[in-house]
């Protein structure tokens, strides 16, 4: 059985860019727009068949030529347009298309998306040390330092800041608010920044506890038997 939590329901969208917006108080924050579905289911998973129920649903269509033979196969045996991203979302209820109308203004989601990669960087920028003086003949301005003892404890405890790789992981911002949407152009106004560039992929998941009740769906066609 799917787990009863109140992450409802998601649907993915790309980042269009960052703007502002002026509250009724008079306050100008910061938005990120984000375009949203309309995600198109293309498989239901049943608890009987692979241990759990969810839906699969599909954004970005593109050309089938475009992808490997076994995901033109998936989307071809479903009968259904091919699409660049899959996402699977535990819901027991199915419909054929799920659109940015299941928001509305003042709903908290769950933004997921790849972080920007910063690529090898050190341990002022990644970790946020203070680094050394500035004044010319220190040698010491943005180096590592010391990380730790010489005779107690004698090692270097785990965690500890280093250079390295930055960005280009698995970021999720939450609790973050909705201030507009623009069913025409699909589009989504968040309150504050999400991970990842321009037309990055992005996971947006509602925390409302009515959220799915707004889902209009229709009753999804039952899929064919195989052809002996």
């Amino acid at each position: 059985m799917a787990s009863k939590t109140k992450l409802k329901m998601g649907l993915l969208g790309k980042k269009i860019g960052m703007s502002q917006v002026f509250l009724d108080s008079g306050d100008c924050v910061g938005v990120t727009i984000l375009e949203v579905g309309p995600c198109v289911v293309v498989q239901k998973k049943t608890k009987a068949h692979d241990g759990y129920e969810a839906i699969q649903i599909g954004f970005g269509e593109t050309d089938a030529n475009k992808l490997t033979r076994p995901s033109r196969g998936h989307f071809a045996k479903k009968n259904v347009k091919a699409f660049r991203h899959l996402k699977e979302i535990r819901l027991a209820s199915v419909g054929q298309t799920l659109d940015i109308n299941l928001f509305k203004v003042g709903d908290r989601v769950n933004v997921t998306g790849i972080s920007k990669g910063k690529g090898f960087q050190g341990v002022i920028k990644r970790c946020g040390k203070a680094g050394g003086p500035g004044a010319h003949g220190s040698r010491f301005h943005r180096t590592t330092g010391s990380i730790g003892q010489r005779t107690y404890p004698a090692k270097v405890f785990k965690n500890m800041g280093m250079p390295g790789h930055m960005g280009d992981e698995r970021v999720t911002i939450e609790n973050l608010t909705v201030l507009k949407v623009l069913p025409k152009q699909n589009w989504l106004f968040i309150q504050g920044a999400v991970p990842g560039g321009k037309n990055a992929l992005v996971v947006v998941k509602a925390l409302d506890k009515d959220f799915a009740s707004r889902a209009k769906v229709e009753a999804a066609p039952a899929e064919a038997a195989p052809q002996a």
